[in-house]
């Protein structure tokens, strides 16, 4: 398989594979909605919020922003990335401290799990730092586990946030902290923004901009072609990625240099691609989103 994906780089000039689907920060590619979702992102750390609000389809792109975030931070910003946390509340704080680089041993009561996090936060503050906890999958996360976690930001100093969340999830986050009985955790959050798939016109973009990141010397992808993956995949990332990796597969095996709408046809005839259900594309706002969820 390595030998083989050396010579299709090499067939189309390419220095790497343009569409993994492993989140990589170097493809990242600022549609309007990804820079909108960014901003807020930004917006919240920036202003601390207590709780940030990230949501998109599966695929749309969400964990890449988030490795860029983290990039970004600044040194006196402590940030613990918890991914798929499940399990009750002493099993969510074992997550968080060992996201943190803390041991949590299983003989520690939830009591001890606690007095230690306030601890660190307090450490972390003295010291002129903060602490950011990043939920990826959060839409797993149960209304238990929402609710501890809106406990967590009523930690603070006087005026200061001595903790900022950072939730991103699938489109069913935003459903469950609309739930009544949420209300008070759906306050807390500042700064929220929902990725939507890209549309038509974006995908050829998007797709021109990996081949170019991954040294792309000419166009290989035609119009035609580009329009054929955006009616399969409806605009999702990670959908355009497995598509386009497997139409470039075809092109080399085939020995043709360009990508075509015959191209995209045989890979689906072949039944090497399974979609996913199409997403509703809707509109990037003219304007920030912030308040509640």
């Amino acid at each position: 398989m390595t030998s083989s994906l050396n010579i299709y780089t090499d067939f189309f000039g390419l220095t790497e594979r343009p569409f993994s689907l492993v989140p990589d920060p170097d493809f990242l590619f600022w549609s309007e909605a990804h820079s909108w979702a960014f901003t807020m992102l930004e917006y919240g750390i920036v202003t601390r919020a207590p709780i940030t609000l990230i949501t998109g389809e599966v695929g749309a792109g969400k964990t890449t922003l988030v490795h860029h975030l983290i990039r970004t931070m600044e040194q006196d910003v402590r940030v613990a990335l918890i991914a798929n946390a499940s399990g009750g509340r002493g099993e969510l704080l074992r997550w968080i401290l060992q996201s943190l680089g803390e041991p949590a041993a299983g003989t520690e009561t939830y009591v001890d799990l606690f007095s230690r996090f306030q601890q660190l936060l307090i450490d972390e503050y003295a010291a002129g730092g903060r602490v950011v906890l990043i939920f990826d999958e959060a839409q797993n996360l149960s209304r238990e586990a929402l609710e501890e976690l809106r406990m967590f930001t009523n930690i603070n100093a006087n005026k200061d946030e001595l903790l900022q969340i950072v939730l991103v999830g699938q489109p069913e986050l935003r459903d469950t902290v609309n739930r009544p009985d949420l209300l008070q955790f759906a306050q807390r959050v500042s700064s929220a923004f929902h990725l939507a798939a890209m549309d038509r016109r974006t995908v050829a973009a998007y797709i021109a901009h990996r081949m170019h990141v991954a040294g792309a010397q000419h166009e290989v992808f035609n119009a035609e072609a580009c329009d054929a993956i955006f009616d399969v995949t409806g605009g999702v990332p990670r959908l355009v990625n497995q598509l386009a990796d497997l139409c470039l597969v075809y092109a080399f095996t085939a020995e043709i240099p360009h990508v075509n709408a015959l191209t995209v046809e045989v890979v689906l005839s072949d039944g090497v691609f399974f979609p996913a259900r199409r997403p509703v594309i809707a509109a990037v706002p003219s304007t920030p989103r912030t308040g509640t969820a």
